[in-house]
């Protein structure tokens, strides 16, 4: 599980563990069931107190993305992800943003933006995987 932590971005460290663990959901790369390191072991991964990985588990569990099992550990909550469609959106549109406006500042057309996702998206499915640049 690949998370990265920023202490200058601004958001609070939990939030971040948070948004990182919804968009591993929302993109499949957390699937329904697979169990998440310990409190323990992703704040020793990630450098961070281990109270901040608890809280950002407790705000997933009650947004019922999360479920912990007595005795087992964390999992991805087995009746799939309430925010999958609403959170995907968001977290394209998040992206297409930074797309857009990094597009604006190297003067690159829309159009030319849209053709190379096009170009990237027959990439990917000619390889049945994320394409490499």
């Amino acid at each position: 599980m690949q998370i990265r932590i920023s202490p200058s971005d601004g958001v609070p460290i939990y939030l971040q563990v948070v948004n990182q663990i919804k968009y591993l959901i929302a993109s499949g790369r957390l699937s329904a069931g697979e169990q998440l390191p310990p409190v323990r072991k992703l704040a020793e991964q990630l450098l961070i107190n281990p109270n901040t990985v608890a809280r950002a588990y407790r705000e997933l569990e009650s947004m019922g993305a999360l479920i912990t099992r007595q005795g087992s550990g964390v999992f991805v909550s087995d009746s799939g992800s309430p925010l999958a469609p609403s959170e995907r959106k968001k977290i394209l549109t998040e992206r297409i943003d930074a797309l857009l406006a990094d597009a604006r500042h190297m003067k690159v057309d829309l159009e030319d933006v849209v053709d190379l996702m096009r170009r990237r998206s027959e990439a990917m499915d000619k390889t049945g995987r994320e394409a490499r640049p």
